[in-house]
């Protein structure tokens, strides 16, 4: 499948595929976003898509950055008719406050110092992360979708399950399922 996009920044990168048998390719930052603990920001990719029709791009998140950081990389949908840059969701769940104020943590778990960062003293709360420019932040999918045609009836047909949701079905697995 071809996948047409344009360049919105000179420090956009081309998405590729980190693996031959990768379902997703990786998302990368096209400039630093600093993002205090509990706050959301969403991280450009410098990037347009153009979608085929019939299909969607999911973004989701990277493993490593889930499981290595405080960082949740939200889930996203970009349409085949959306043709804006492609931006990353991004929420600091940080509690952490170990970590010095005026520093900052960039995702490989390396602290550094605002100042020595930014050429000044700028305050950043404990926990604050940094993303730079250039780091695989996301990665991205693209599926194809069927859209539903709706009816409205009276009531809807039985279900073993029925209204049950919500830890309806409990946490344990049951012997043999």
């Amino acid at each position: 499948m071809n996948v047409n996009i344009k360049r919105l920044s000179p420090d956009a990168q081309t998405p590729t595929y980190a693996h031959a048998t990768d379902a997703g390719f990786d998302l990368v930052a096209a400039e630093d976003v600093i993002i205090e603990p509990g706050e959301t920001a969403c991280v450009p990719t410098g990037l347009a898509f153009e979608i085929p029709e019939g299909y969607e791009m999911q973004i989701r998140p990277r493993s490593g950055i889930m499981l290595k950081t405080p960082l949740r990389v939200q889930l996203g949908t970009v349409d085949a008719g959306y043709r804006g840059e492609v931006g990353v969701i991004v929420d600091n769940i940080n509690r952490d406050t170990d970590v010095e104020k005026d520093f900052l943590i960039d995702i490989s778990d390396n602290i550094v110092s605002a100042h020595d960062y930014l050429g000044a003293w700028d305050h950043f709360a404990k926990g604050s992360y940094l993303i730079r420019k250039g780091e695989r932040i996301a990665q991205a999918v693209i599926k194809p979708i069927e859209q539903a045609v709706f009816t409205e009836v009276d009531t809807l047909g039985d279900s073993d399950r029925g209204a049950g949701g919500f830890g309806s079905s409990g946490v344990v697995a049951k012997e043999g399922e």
